[in-house]
């Protein structure tokens, strides 16, 4: 079942959206501030009225006034003088209404047309105060009220007359409309600027996040390229080449056409950094990465998975043996690093989906085995095959139980005679080591060797079988102080520096000689690193120690390389001697090999004898030593013991 497809929005939608959200605080703030505004506008007009009120009683209405009570009256001049001043202030418009209230609550005098009655003040409370109000729609006493429904301020002031006290109060309606007006004009100017002020407000606000939504735009791009992408090179990196890998599967299936799947690694590239400096180094891997992504086509993909290890994805090709084929041929054409020209070779292993499979993480493995088949063969790009598939579930399981059997003591070692053809004497033995496993029983190298050269634990496995075969050589005494011991080392064995060190101080730490040793090796091993491993072996044979050719005949050593390295020995490789009476031709190679051998002044082992006519056939070539079940099965050290024994009894009997 496929994932819901996810809708990414545009960009710009999430920008717009941000935007109309972002407008409705700046709104709401500027209905706040105008609401605020208006009511301290109004407010402050009130206050006006008041003050206008305060300034009529003191400039015109005490004057006017005595000392006197307002309970007490007005005198008829008084009245006249307050008509006169009220009068002209109710005609002009400026004064709707007044009265003076003593300070019982009556009115003493009033002027202007009969409106809402006041809401007199006791006598205690005269305050100057002020407020807002509306006129009803009809006046006190029932008659229509010409100024219904107007706006108008009431005002309420005392007054004092020539007195120090309040002698009562004036309380006036003056028209709310000049005042309104005022206000209207000034809040004119202040909604102007409140305007103007959050437009530039929501502008600012709009820059400074559109800024910041782009930043962090692209900080998440930055990111997610960082997450997808080798940081040295700019390609892809193991998580992304998975993704694409799973979108060229499905695509291979959907349009039924063929898509490979690649990994490259480098060969030697340790060589590299540990010559021109690690630096050196990762300018290599970045003129390759160029190299790579010069050479795949559109819709093709290339990706760093690590190291100096590479992944190719080829949409749509029918021929990907010929197009990687091309592809090793641009790594091999020279890189100039550090002033220096270098031509480095990769080793390339691929499968074809669907094909090969159609789960992602199953082509993976068998591209990495094609990859390591083609390294250790020398063969520069391998198509993965089903035998080559040494790696199942077990036996990966073996190799993390190898690792805790070295140390629980599970291991253990079986030894095969070699005879002398000359003389019938046991010249040396082979050490072979076995597995004693828990569940499984006996294990045979066949079950857990392979697996562990693939990693670096066959180099601890390696070091037990050297110092254990050197230790128990000592244990056998006199009967194994005059046999030579032979160990099998890998070709990663042979890739370390300083394993004929190792070997020198294992050597000597079971104080063994070092000509009782010989170390075998294969056609194969030398192949894997030529250069290194002919290094190693001249340090060991300056050391003192035998080396041995191991399943010569089955790999492809040239015959000068052959001449140039310290071998001592040939083994025959077994698939030529057992049916050599049967085959020809094999029995020609045995023949070839044999002359071959003493020509370069080399001892020479047929191993894999089974019958006394090949034992024959052997001695009669020429052959120097045997090895094989119808001499000798493996055996552990106890049994090896008794069989050196009863082996030197038959030789004193037969003297």
């Amino acid at each position: 079942m496929r994932p819901p497809a996810v809708r990414v929005r545009p960009p710009w939608a999430t920008f717009a959206i941000y935007a109309a959200v972002s407008l409705f605080p700046v709104l709401a703030l500027g209905v706040v501030l105008a609401a605020s505004f208006h009511a301290v506008a109004t407010a402050r007009g009130v206050d006006e009225g008041r003050t206008e009120g305060l300034l009529l009683a003191r400039a015109a209405i005490d004057p006017l006034l005595g000392p006197a009570p307002l309970s007490g009256g007005l005198s008829p001049s008084v009245r006249g003088a307050l008509s006169h001043v009220l009068g002209d202030a109710t005609r002009s418009g400026e004064l709707l209404q007044a009265e003076l209230v003593d300070l019982d609550g009556d009115v003493v005098y009033s002027k202007g047309p009969a409106q809402a009655p006041f809401a007199h003040a006791p006598s205690h409370s005269l305050a100057p105060t002020a407020r807002l109000a509306v006129l009803g729609p009809t006046a006190a006493g029932g008659r229509p009220s010409s100024n219904a429904g107007r706006e108008v301020v009431e005002v309420m002031v005392p007054v004092v007359g020539s007195s120090a006290r309040p002698l009562g109060s004036l309380e006036m309606q003056l028209p709310y409309a000049p005042i309104a007006a005022q206000v209207s004009a000034g809040l004119r100017g202040w909604d102007r600027n409140l305007i103007f002020g959050l437009a530039a407000l929501y502008l600012s606000l709009f820059a400074v996040s559109g800024s910041m939504s782009r930043r962090l735009r692209q900080q998440v791009q930055l990111n997610r390229h960082q997450a997808e992408h080798d940081i040295l090179t700019g390609l892809a990196n193991r998580a992304l080449f998975r993704q694409r890998t799973e979108a060229a599967v499905a695509h291979a299936r959907r349009h039924k056409r063929p898509t490979a799947i690649a990994v490259l690694d480098l060969d030697r590239f340790k060589d590299v950094n540990d010559t021109l400096g690690h630096q050196n180094g990762d300018r290599l891997l970045v003129e390759l990465a160029q190299r790579l992504a010069s050479f795949v086509r559109h819709g093709d993909s290339v990706a760093r998975l690590g190291g100096d290890e590479f992944g190719l994805i080829l949409v749509d090709v029918d021929e990907p043996l010929e197009l990687l084929g091309h592809l090793r041929r641009l790594i091999e054409r020279e890189f100039e690093v550090a002033g220096l020209p270098l031509s480095v070779e990769s080793s390339i292993g691929f499968v074809v989906t669907p094909d090969d499979g159609t789960d992602v993480d199953e082509l993976r493995r068998k591209a990495d085995i094609a990859m390591y088949v083609a390294k250790a063969s020398h063969a520069g790009v391998v198509a993965f095959e089903p035998e080559q598939d040494h790696y199942d579930p077990a036996s990966l399981g073996l190799v993390s139980e190898l690792r805790h059997a070295i140390e629980a003591g599970e291991l253990t070692l079986h030894y095969q005679p070699k005879m002398t053809l000359s003389d019938g004497s046991t010249s040396s033995i082979e050490a072979l080591v076995r597995w004693n496993h828990p569940q499984h029983g006996l294990l045979y190298p066949d079950r857990f060797l392979s697996l562990a050269e693939q990693t670096d634990l066959i180099d601890k496995l390696t070091e037990w079988v050297l110092s254990t075969a050197l230790g128990e050589l000592r244990e056998l005494g006199a009967a194994g102080a005059h046999l030579n011991l032979a160990v099998n080392v890998s070709a990663r064995n042979l890739a370390r520096v300083d394993f004929a060190e190792r070997v020198v101080d294992t050597l000597e730490l079971a104080g063994v000689p070092s000509r009782q040793l010989t170390i075998e090796i294969t056609e194969t091993a030398l192949l894997a690193d030529p250069t290194r491993a002919a290094a190693v072996l001249r340090a060991l044979d300056a050391a003192g120690v035998t080396l041995s050719l191991d399943d010569f005949g089955k790999g492809q050593t040239s015959l000068g390389y052959l001449s140039s390295l310290p071998v001592r020995e040939l083994k025959i490789d077994q698939g030529f001697v057992t049916d050599m009476l049967q085959t020809p031709a094999h029995a020609a190679i045995v023949r070839s090999i044999i002359d071959l051998g003493h020509n370069l002044a080399l001892e020479v082992v047929g191993e894999g004898v089974e019958t006394g006519e090949v034992l024959r056939a052997l001695r009669d070539s020429g052959c120097n030593t045997a090895q094989g079940f119808l001499l000798a099965r493996p055996m552990p050290l106890a049994a090896l013991g008794r069989w050196l024994a009863a082996d030197a009894l038959r030789e004193r009997l037969s003297a």
